[in-house]
């Protein structure tokens, strides 16, 4: 296949190429959406590239490789999948994922899968790498049968994401990066407000601590007893973008010293990055901007999500909801999730998810996103939701549901908040990205292969329950790793996940107590 018009002259044609490309998903949906025999190709490349701020430099291979999951998609017999990473993904590896087909030989996925590694580990977006090498373009382009019958996946769909379904004449399953401002946390507070979706007391669109302080005394004269705010930036990832004020030392609104006392509480700021300061974290609010809301405290606090998509053809679907596992500093990274979200709670979450995809979809946009909550009960018992982001991307959740779906061909009822395979049992997970402990280093991708095997914790086709591992390249290097525990309850579900994590905690000690030869 063959570059038809070369590079984009300008920001303006690439747009106009690239939406006269996005007019192929129309035909194409039948054979994205369902597993069929259709012949198509599908690039799927893990770029990440948000904005980061100092302190929070990761490997990137762990995480493109988080997504090999879609190495299920071969269960279609005449799908091609060409899988893009930093560097190159271990063979075996990939025969693990390859092991996970249902209904499927191996050796007759493998030659359909083309892993093409770009040979370069910096800690910049995959996408951009792959823009600065045109031979290695022409090479992905060649891999490519036919072009009408091909799409990108990306992680998530910023300007380079669309300039590299450009250079590759393929069109993007992914929202438009035009959209991108409805993603931030200025764009979601306003989109909130206009279709009257309950969301956090807060202000948008600061770009200064000057800014921020004027802000927090405001809301503090609308609402006196507000304790804590955040501080989020727009293009925060994961919650490493947030920071914690504690107002319990402020004096009270409109009197003496207040204002001074909140801008010693905002320079007292908690960050939920670690290794983040605070004059850096000033600079990148000054450069993106960003919000202040109400931190949301209660009884049986969660926060749970609900992911929907879009259809190239303008269709809303409802796709899971979660209950997301936080952490960090102040309990604001995300950390794993369980599936289903609790059904006391679902059906107000899926609600107003739902006025929120309806708005998207006249807005235009496509593909997979999400939105997250954060849900108290109030004094009467009763639950009460209310609206914090929404990620016009993938996430956290994307990958284990997915996973899920594809192992079992099951599907979520929105209604009922329940997950049901074809066998006519519901399905529950416990999924976390961080299963971590300094001993997992001891540990190599085989040696996990190994204890698996062992302790019976592989994903068992015939009772479509067991443990899928991923992130395996952060295992050696960072002592990390990410799984999701399947069973028929939730109960079964979290034994599974914490006898899963006892078992490599056990193996990893005695990996690391083993005696040197000689």
């Amino acid at each position: 296949m063959q570059a038809t018009d070369g590079p984009p002259a300008s920001p303006a044609d690439a747009q106009a190429r690239f939406e006269a490309l996005q007019a192929r998903l129309v035909p194409l949906w039948h054979s994205i959406q369902e597993m069929s025999d259709d012949e198509q190709t599908i690039v799927v490349v893990p770029s990440i590239s948000l904005d980061t701020i100092e302190g929070s430099a990761v490997s990137m291979q762990p995480y493109e490789e988080r997504y090999l999951f879609l190495l299920l998609l071969l269960r279609q017999p005449r799908a091609r999948l060409i899988y893009v990473t930093s560097q190159p993904i271990l063979p075996n590896v990939i025969d693990y994922y390859l092991g996970l087909l249902p209904g499927v030989i191996p050796s007759h996925a493998r030659p359909r899968l083309f892993a093409v590694p770009v040979l370069d580990g910096s800690p910049r977006p995959l996408s951009a790498k792959l823009l600065e090498r045109p031979r290695l373009l022409a090479h992905l382009r060649s891999l490519v049968i036919d072009p009408h019958r091909a799409h990108l996946v990306p992680y998530n769909t910023t300007e380079l994401e669309r300039d590299l379904a450009v250079r590759l004449g393929i069109p993007m399953y992914g929202a438009d990066p035009k959209f991108f401002p409805l993603g931030t946390k200025s764009g979601c507070r306003r989109l909130f407000a206009e279709e009257g979706v309950p969301h956090p007391l807060g202000v948008e669109d600061l770009w200064s601590v000057d800014q921020v302080v004027d802000a927090i005394v405001g809301a503090r004269a609308e609402k006196p007893g507000i304790g804590q705010m955040l501080v989020k930036l727009n293009e925060g990832v994961s919650g490493e973008g947030n920071a914690l004020i504690d107002l319990s030392a402020v004096p009270a609104p409109g009197s003496d010293g207040e204002r001074d006392a909140v801008r010693a509480a905002v320079e007292g700021m908690q960050l939920e990055l670690p290794d983040a300061t605070y004059p850096v974290y000033v600079d990148k609010l000054e450069e993106r901007g960003g919000v202040i809301e109400e931190r949301i405290v209660g009884s049986d606090f969660t926060s749970p999500s609900v992911q929907l998509r879009i259809t190239p053809l303008g269709d809303v679907e409802l796709l899971s909801t979660h209950d997301q596992l936080l952490g960090g500093a102040s309990g604001q990274t995300y950390l794993g999730a369980v599936f289903p979200a609790n059904p006391e709670y679902a059906s107000t979450i899926t609600r107003e998810a739902a006025k929120v995809g309806a708005r998207l979809a006249r807005e235009g946009v496509i593909g997979r996103f999400a939105l997250d909550f954060v849900v108290v009960r109030n004094a009467a018992g009763e639950w009460e939701a209310r609206a914090i982001e929404i990620n016009l991307r993938k996430g956290g959740t994307t990958h284990p549901f997915l996973t899920l779906q594809f192992l079992t061909d099951g599907a979520y009822d929105p209604e009922t908040a329940t997950f049901t395979a074809p066998s006519g049992k519901h399905k529950f997970f416990v999924a976390s990205d961080r299963v971590e402990s300094p001993a997992y280093r001891g540990l190599t991708p085989d040696d996990l292969f190994d204890i698996v095997v062992r302790h019976g914790l592989h994903f068992d086709q015939a009772r479509q329950t067991g443990v899928v591992f991923h992130m395996m390249a952060s295992l050696t290097e960072a002592g990390h790793i990410g799984m999701t525990a399947v069973e028929d309850s939730p109960e079964g579900a979290q034994a599974l996940y914490d006898r899963a994590v006892a078992v490599l905690d056990a193996e990893a000690a005695l990996a690391m107590a083993t005696p040197l030869p000689g």
